[in-house]
């Protein structure tokens, strides 16, 4: 069974950084794009930022210049380095993989972890 989990969420002062993880666990032969998307209460999730497999990045505008994704393939991680938070960037993250092909499951779509809730403080 594949699962995504994060981690590195937490509460910091505005101007602050923080760095997320997300590992994929299971037996797994390869991953597409993944990416970070958050909730902030009251509001839609929204996309903060993806790259693909081989190194492509989108952002949002909302965090470019501040956010930076990244990814290590050979530990099915995703990385989310945020600086210059602000507090409008308080939610719930959560990572996404739009594609997982397993060694015994063949290839599923769109999981997501449990999210992690960032906390930016005025």
């Amino acid at each position: 069974q594949v699962q995504l989990v994060e981690s590195g969420g937490g509460l910091v002062q505005a101007g602050g950084s923080l760095r997320l993880s997300c590992a994929a666990s299971g037996s797994i032969f390869s991953i597409g794009a993944m990416g970070w998307y958050r909730q902030a209460p009251g509001k839609q999730r929204e996309l903060v930022a993806t790259i693909t497999s081989g190194g492509n990045t989108n952002y949002a505008d909302s965090v470019k210049g501040r956010f930076t994704i990244s990814r290590d393939n050979a530990k099915n991680t995703v990385y989310l380095q945020m600086n210059s938070l602000k507090p409008e960037d308080t939610a719930v993250y959560y990572c996404n993989a739009d594609r997982i092909t397993t060694t015994g499951w063949g290839t599923r779509y769109d999981y997501w972890g449990q999210g992690t809730q960032v906390t930016v403080s005025s």
